[in-house]
């Protein structure tokens, strides 16, 4: 019987369609890890300076959200500082959109993504200037008061409050450097009060002015400069990971050495250069175009595309990827891709819409924030009225802990550790050739219980041989190949030619058969000599009423070493036996025994091939299931059964002939995305290589990705519960608290940015040879 990959008809290349771009396209069983914000695909955009972390989020779901019909058709990409309507939204024009936000302390103008760029580096350049601006002048004011009072006296600064009135020149200076601190934030916070909507900018400057009515000048300064150095390093975060992934723009060369219609050359701005034009690719230089080598032979490093480090040998009729670089060898590439329809374009789009669809564990953190924030500003005015209502306490000593305590409760820290650790997770691991659709699949690998997997160009190769010619009835191998031969002359998927290159290597002529045509889920039937002939599985055989014309002895043999049985024949009977044999991945054992480590505790082979072939190939690799035989809608009801018992099942696949089934599966992977558009648009994650290796690679990347934001989130709220209770107690100073709430800010971006440096966000290393289309990728047209 043929691999599993010829159960698939036509009818199945629909489906592929229609599901889309989603995992949960079919049943909707993604469970938690469905994003509730939409990634903003359609509608009308903004560039909003000043949207630096969900804190501005929230605030605009409920400034602009009401107007539009809900929050639910706004969409957010942080990273980019774009607000997105959905077409879904009510109508509301632009000015009067650009008028709600700046209500807010922001602004908004419609997104024009040649000019974002430039708008994002201004926003941050006014923040680095106000910052060192409120710096300045409070380093002034205290050199000042050194100068006044000496060392000594410069220590009674931080001694404590409530002290002699400070000198006018001294405070003057300390309250410039105020205004410059507070200057971005004011609007922000006046916003807030406004709405009886406390965010943390209204705790800061409440804070500040609280400060300043003790006239704790020196504090109140101390306490906006490092809030204003805080905002200004979360902008700096965020902007680390954009330019990171801002970085895959670099891979692709700006210019073409195109081949003019004279035969001179010119270099051209790659955007210019038309689908089918030819150009040169020198030794060392990177491709700028997708393309096809029509001269020339090389090696090309696929890495800043596929994560693979290994050079691929490239000779005239091979494809070739904008980004990668040549290398010895001049090459000539005729352009398959209009610059912006490049896979590495592609990749750029993915990863930079990623971070719309926000991970479970973001979303609780923006949640939190959003109930935090209130407690802390009620809790903050009872600590400075009960203790003086009930006990008696001095007031101002009250007030002033209850300004430590807002200083401290700052979410600043907890919210944006979590989206700049999604983003470098996002952009590690394209790097290492791994598309991740969005920050909801970063946290779902790690949690994988169940993977269901195909056999063909998944466990075992992809590219077929054949191993061994059984002619039968008295009929010649060579009678058997030419019949073989004519039916797959047209064809160009895998087993076709693996058939063609048996019958080049024999010295067989080629010569196509009349009226193929395709049988959808058996084999293919034609004409040639005015007689019918067929080739196809065993099954079709049997349909044909030619089945006991196959011996038992010889069926049992091929189907227990794993290989695959391909019946020849005409209107009298079975002419042979061809063997076709797919070569297991030499890594494929090891990966599996890996996954199994990893804590996967279930592993399924999904295939149409026959039991026994199946079994054989489990066996060899420690697949713990196998259910053999299936049809694509098989495969789709083995998914559900899966998810029914398991908490998050993966389904790998071609991303094609598989989509029903990877639908239904609570995310999907993706084999093989290079030269395959309907693979990354279908998958949630998509591997650039057929190495399946990578897949423990992804699972490790997410479970290092979770560690870290976990990691920052603990630090977070230790940090400040610790402070909340020394603060209770009074025995918290406003140092103690502007340096915790400073030094954790510091201390987790730096932990998140860990994931874009450390050596695990390089490409995993390949453990089998670089391979060409899976065996399922043509088979899904030829249906055999």
């Amino acid at each position: 019987m043929p691999s599993d990959t010829h159960r698939h008809d036509h009818d199945h290349a629909e489906d592929a369609q229609t599901t889309g771009g989603s995992c949960c396209g079919g049943a909707g069983t993604c469970g938690d890890i469905v994003p509730t914000t939409p990634a903003p695909t359609g509608g009308r955009s903004f560039q909003v300076s000043g949207l630096d972390c969900a804190e501005e989020v929230a605030i605009l779901n409920k400034v602009v959200g009401p107007k539009i019909g809900g929050a639910e058709h706004l969409a957010f990409d942080v990273i980019n500082g774009r607000m997105t309507i959905l077409d879904s939204a009510k109508s509301v024009s632009d000015g009067e959109i650009a008028e709600l936000v700046a209500s807010t302390g922001m602004t908004a103008k419609p997104w024009d993504a040649e000019n974002a760029s430039v708008d994002q580096a201004a926003h941050l350049a006014r923040q680095r200037l106000y910052t060192a601006l409120s710096g300045g002048f409070w380093a002034a004011g205290f050199l000042w008061h050194i100068i006044e009072t000496g060392m000594g006296g410069a220590l009674g600064l931080f001694a404590g409050h409530g002290e002699a009135p400070m000198p006018r020149v001294e405070a003057g200076l300390f309250a410039v450097a105020i205004l410059f601190g507070v200057w971005l934030v004011a609007p922000k916070a006046w916003s807030s009060a406004r709405r009886l909507s406390p965010d943390m900018n209204l705790l800061m400057v409440v804070a500040v002015a609280g400060a300043i009515g003790l006239g704790e000048f020196f504090e109140a300064a101390t306490v906006a400069f490092f809030f204003s150095l805080s905002l200004y390093l979360e902008s700096w975060s965020v902007g680390r990971a954009r330019n990171a992934v801002s970085a895959l723009l670099d891979l692709a060369p700006p210019t073409a050495r195109v081949i003019r219609e004279d035969g001179s050359e010119a270099d051209v701005p790659a955007a210019q250069v038309a689908v089918g034009s030819s150009f040169i690719v020198r030794g060392g230089d990177r491709i700028p175009l997708d393309g096809e080598v029509t001269d020339g032979a090389g090696a090309v490093d696929q890495a800043p595309i596929t994560g693979e480090s290994a050079l691929v040998p490239k000779e005239r009729g091979d494809e070739v990827y904008a980004g990668t670089i040549n290398g010895e060898g001049t090459l000539t590439v005729r352009a398959t891709k209009a610059a912006s329809d490049t896979v590495l374009a592609k990749i750029i789009r993915m990863v930079g819409d990623a971070h719309a669809r926000r991970a479970p564990v973001e979303q609780w953190v923006a949640k939190f924030a959003r109930i935090y924030t209130p407690i802390v500003m009620a809790l903050a005015i009872a600590i400075a009225l009960l203790p003086p209502l009930i006990f008696g306490g001095a007031w101002d000593y009250w007030f002033y802990n209850a300004l430590v305590l807002l200083v401290i409760a700052c979410p600043c820290a907890l919210v944006i550790s979590t989206p700049v650790s999604i983003v470098a997770a996002l952009t590690a691991s394209a790097r290492a050739g791994v598309l991740i659709k969005g920050g909801a699949y970063v946290e779902a690998p790690g949690r994988t219980t169940a993977l269901a997997m195909d056999k063909t160009g998944t466990i075992t190769m992809g590219e077929p041989e054949v191993a061994a010619v059984h002619p039968l009835g008295g009929a010649s191998a060579q009678d058997l190949m030419t019949l073989a031969v004519g039916l797959e002359a047209r064809s160009s998927h895998p087993l076709a030619r693996a058939i063609l290159a048996r019958a080049e290597a024999d010295g067989i002529k080629v010569s196509a058969a009349e009226d193929t045509r395709t049988v959808p889920g058996r084999g293919l039937e034609g004409r040639t000599d005015g007689r019918s002939i067929w080739l196809g599985s065993d099954r079709f055989a049997e349909e044909k009423g030619f089945g006991d014309a196959i011996p038992k002895d010889l069926r049992d043999r091929i189907e227990g070493a794993g290989s695959t049985l391909v019946a020849v024949g005409d209107d009298t009977g079975v002419t042979g036996i061809l063997e076709l044999r797919d070569r297991i991945r030499p890594d494929a054992k090891g990966i599996v025994a890996q996954l199994h480590a990893q804590g996967v505790k279930t592993i399924v082979m999904l295939t149409g091939d026959n039991e026994r072939t199946a079994r054989a190939v489990a066996a060899e690799v420690g697949i713990d299931e196998v259910r053999a035989e299936l049809l694509p809608e098989d495969k789709v009801t083995a998914i559900e059964e899966l998810v029914e018992t398991h908490d998050m099942v993966a389904m790998i696949g071609d991303g094609v002939n598989d989509a029903p089934a990877m639908a239904r599966a609570h995310y999907a992977i993706a084999m093989g995305a290079v030269g395959s558009d309907a693979a990354i648009e279908t998958a949630d994650i998509a591997l650039m290589t057929d190495d399946l290796g990578k897949v423990p690679w992804l699972i490790g990347h997410s479970r290092r990705t979770m560690s870290i934001i976990h990691q920052n989130i603990g630090i977070s709220l230790a940090t400040k519960g610790v402070f909340v209770v020394a603060t209770a107690f009074g025995v918290a100073s406003m140092w103690g608290a502007i340096a915790a709430d400073v030094g954790v800010s510091l201390l987790v971006v730096a932990n998140a940015l860990r994931l874009l440096n450390s050596q695990e966000a390089k490409a995993p290393p390949s453990g089998g040879e670089q391979v060409g289309e899976g065996l399922a990728k043509g088979a899904l047209a030829h249906g055999h």
